[in-house]
């Protein structure tokens, strides 16, 4: 079964799992201990710390250990705001970053700091000027993400970290998704990453703060790993990180130059084999394994089980895929289409076989969005205007919501039971999607847009979270000028 979801986590690298079982006989003891044992330990973390640390590009003294990456997120952004205190209390962090980060801010905010969202344009990228607006005296940390994890999307570390240094301001780097391609952009102050991310074991992250920054990690203090992670230290886990992503570096110019055309392949032949699909993130900065795309119409869950029965393992953005019904933060910030989204991130297996699987999962999709799209009862999609897509719009950056499998028969026949035709001539026109879950409020004002004459507006009323993502980007997909909203009510002016 082809697994596309390698940026979620991948499986155990060879190289881990042999130093894995290597040091699971020598690293047992207490490496704080000064007798043999002890100090057999010691060396197989202090070598692990070495390797680790020449692979981030920075002194092993400057790296811990974490128990995740999310774990040194935290203690990260924790230890500078705490270090940094006499400076000012505000955070600074992009509206894309993972929720890891999200979660820290909104913990420092409820405990009386102060947060500034750096926005995003649509392909999911922030501006050096938007940043360097959010530096402001006050600003004790900066928070970046190396690359974006739902999208791909590369941001332009080195020139925000630039920008940080010429302000004073220390700038965290989420690298989580990049360090098994490269070193982040110089000029970063900490920096975090996840083991699982890259093939080492699960609960293993790694945390690295620049000698020089001011760093006060948060109590209760701790002895182990300068006082910045406490616990005892996993050592074999450890060990087995540090050596997979020396060995996945080692690979990653050769795995990228065998994954970059597929997803070119995937990013180009989408939008041409499914109408109405629009793929997400920068089509130049990214990482050469990922692509995302939402096709409209389409509840994501729905569309996600369907490629799951067809044998391909994928991940999705999409509202109705977690337990809040929220759309993806990402996509919300980016602006884009929320439905339908599917994020496919390649493993670093041979080539032969995962470029047999893209061409398969070619030939799948669209049999699998039509199926969707029939079980919504969704207006029909011309044909032609898959080929004829806009490009622009096919780089720009997609969301996704969707409604859940039980729901969506009732929500069709709801609609049927609810349809209102205007009168003959009418230029007004409301449509009452209330209590409808992502996809229903848009397929509502599909299937209603031509009662109205052109000039005329269509007022949809609807109470998801993801209409107020999805009704604008289908009036921008289709040409048609969306007016904004109030509360529920979303109103859509018809231009041809």
């Amino acid at each position: 079964m082809p697994y596309f979801d390698a940026a979620s986590s991948v499986p155990l690298h060879p190289v881990a799992r042999q130093a894995l079982a290597a040091s699971l006989d020598e690293g047992w003891a207490d490496p704080s201990r000064l007798h043999r044992e002890g100090r057999r330990a010691r060396l197989l973390l202090d070598a692990a710390r070495e390797t680790a640390a020449e692979a981030v590009g920075c002194r092993p003294d400057e790296l811990v250990f974490t128990p995740s990456g999310t774990g040194a997120l935290h203690r990260g952004i924790a230890g500078a705001l705490a270090g940094r205190r006499r400076v000012g209390r505000r955070l600074a962090v992009s509206a894309v970053e993972h929720s890891a980060v999200l979660h820290a801010a909104s913990a420092h905010r409820e405990e009386g700091g102060s947060v500034t969202e750096v926005p995003v344009d649509r392909r999911g990228r922030v501006s050096a000027a938007a940043y360097e607006e959010a530096l402001t005296e006050e600003t004790a940390l900066a928070c970046l993400q190396s690359a974006n994890h739902e999208t791909g999307t590369v941001q332009p570390v080195a020139e925000i970290a630039g920008l940080c240094a010429e302000a004073g301001v220390p700038l965290l780097v989420d690298a989580a998704q990049s360090l098994a391609w490269d070193r982040p952009g110089g000029g970063w102050s900490l920096l975090a990453g996840s083991a699982h991310k890259w093939g080492g074991p699960p609960g293993v992250g790694l945390l690295a703060v620049r000698k020089g920054v001011r760093f006060a990690a948060p109590p209760p203090a701790d002895e182990r790993e300068q006082g910045r992670s406490p616990g005892f230290e996993n050592i074999p886990a450890i060990v087995a990180a540090a050596a997979s992503l020396r060995a996945v570096r080692a690979d990653a110019d050769a795995v990228a130059a065998r994954l970059r055309p597929l997803i070119e392949r995937v990013r180009a032949e989408v939008p041409r084999a499914v109408p109405d699909v629009e793929v997400v993130g920068d089509p130049v900065h990214r990482l050469p394994h990922v692509v995302t795309f939402s096709c409209l119409y389409v509840d994501g869950e729905a569309l996600l089980h369907a490629l799951d029965r067809a044998g391909f393992s994928v991940s999705s953005g999409s509202s109705c895929t977690s337990s809040t019904l929220t759309p993806s933060h990402v996509l919300l910030a980016m602006g884009v289409l929320s439905e339908g989204n599917i994020r496919l991130s390649l493993p670093p297996t041979p080539e032969e076989s995962v470029e047999a699987d893209v061409e398969r999962f070619l030939q799948v999709l669209p049999e699998a969005v039509r199926e969707v799209r029939e079980q919504l009862n969704a207006p029909a999609v011309p044909r032609e205007r898959a080929a004829g897509y806009d490009a622009a719009v096919q780089d720009a950056a997609v969301q996704d919501a969707a409604v859940q499998d039980e729901g969506t028969n009732h929500h069709a026949a709801r609609y049927e039971e609810q349809r209102t035709v205007p009168a003959e001539g009418a230029r007004e026109l409301t449509v009452d999607a209330l209590g409808t879950l992502c996809p229903m409020p848009v397929i509502e004002l599909a299937r209603n847009f031509d009662d109205v004459p052109v000039g005329g507006v269509i007022t949809v009323l609807a109470d998801d979270e993801a209409a107020r993502v999805d009704i604008p980007a289908w009036c921008e997909m289709r040409g048609q000028e969306y007016l904004g909203a109030q509360g529920t009510r979303y109103r859509v002016r018809r231009l041809s």
